[in-house]
């Protein structure tokens, strides 16, 4: 299991998470009263669960010469979107940001 943590701006706003068995949830935190991350995540009080990484997340991952240059310098599989991620998306363009949840 690979968990992550996503910020809104600064403030720590949900987990989303990659089970062993490939699916993929996210939640608000209980306490989170900030915006929402995304419209695709509206609603703050139920569990989002998917068989692939939600588009959302998979559209914050570089992508062409950007990504390329990524997955070679790091030795990362361009097929394992949530390490990919979890390493391209500390600091991406935007509000969101994406750390390991250690």
């Amino acid at each position: 299991m690979t968990r992550a943590r996503v910020f809104v701006e600064d403030t720590e706003a949900g987990i989303l998470t990659e089970e062993d068995s490939g699916l993929y949830t996210f939640n608000y935190l209980k306490d989170y009263e900030g915006p929402i991350v995304s419209l695709t995540f509206s609603n703050k009080d139920i569990t989002y669960t998917s068989n692939y990484l939600f588009p959302f997340f998979d559209g914050l991952i570089p992508e062409g010469w950007l990504l390329n240059l990524f997955v070679k310098n790091w030795k990362l599989n361009i097929n394992d979107r949530m390490n990919l991620l979890l390493n391209c998306c500390k600091d991406c363009i935007g509000s969101i940001r994406i750390e390991k949840y250690e």
